[in-house]
């Protein structure tokens, strides 16, 4: 008789000591605007790189590249074929353990907003360690002296900057805004497809859908003038519309 093989499942590490969130709030309203613009725009308008692909979005949420390391808080990250678990608010669950969803996030946005996070030292080399693809740091203010956007790809074991913008291993771009977003104008970083084109807001979605409506129902009324206007200019040469129609 065939000897019938079997494999337990390790059990998964105890993560009773791990500080999942502080409560301290830290944002300011640009980042925090910024943040939102990042992430309720792919919720709101993109599907994946194939249209249909999984994916997870969030904002200061507690990275957790091992169980004996502590968390990374990025601004914002961007993690593939993953999503958020039916039960979240179990402690495994409530934040992103790399050992759970078994990959670490694709992209990582930090925003500058002060020098205090080391983003260009110890926290770009944390990301490299941890094999995050794609670095992200947008200094809207410019506080470390250097351009506004800086991008990052993983080559190898180390982070080389970018010239380009489009992201080839998620199928979405980055792009530099003058805009209003929420009544504020400013510079935003905004996702892109590899044309440039915006990934539109949940508003401008609508907008976009209420103006194509404006234009559909102009043409129908210039339409609507024109043929009042051809069935007068026939009735004035003695011509009923009605009986060429018949």
């Amino acid at each position: 008789m065939a000897e019938i093989l079997t494999t337990e499942l390790a059990p998964s590490p105890d993560i009773s000591h791990l500080i999942t969130e502080d409560n301290t709030p830290v944002d300011n309203f640009g980042s925090e605007k910024q943040q939102r613009l990042l992430t309720r725009v792919l919720y709101s308008s993109w599907t994946g790189a194939d249209d249909s692909q999984k994916f997870l979005v969030a904002a200061n949420v507690g990275v957790f590249p091992a169980i004996a390391q502590p968390p990374i808080v990025p601004d914002v990250f961007l993690s593939l074929d993953v999503g958020v678990a039916e039960n979240w608010w179990e402690k495994k669950n409530r934040s992103y353990f790399v050992w759970e969803f078994g990959k670490p996030p694709e992209v990582v946005i930090e925003i500058i907003s002060n020098r205090e996070g080391n983003e260009l030292g110890s926290k770009l080399r944390d990301y490299e360690r941890m094999r995050v693809s794609y670095y992200v740091v947008f200094d809207p203010i410019q506080q470390l002296g250097g351009p506004i956007l800086q991008i990052y790809q993983l080559q190898g074991t180390r982070y080389l900057p970018m010239t380009d913008t489009w992201l080839e291993q998620v199928g979405l771009g980055l792009t530099l805004w003058r805009g209003v977003f929420e009544d504020k104008q400013d510079v935003w970083l905004r996702w892109c497809d590899r044309n440039g084109n915006l990934i539109p807001t949940g508003t401008e979605r609508a907008d976009r859908a209420d103006s194509q409506l404006r234009e559909t129902e102009s043409l129908l009324q210039q339409e609507r003038r024109r043929a009042e206007l051809l069935t007068e200019r026939l009735r004035a040469l003695g011509i009923d519309p009605e009986q060429l129609n018949g």
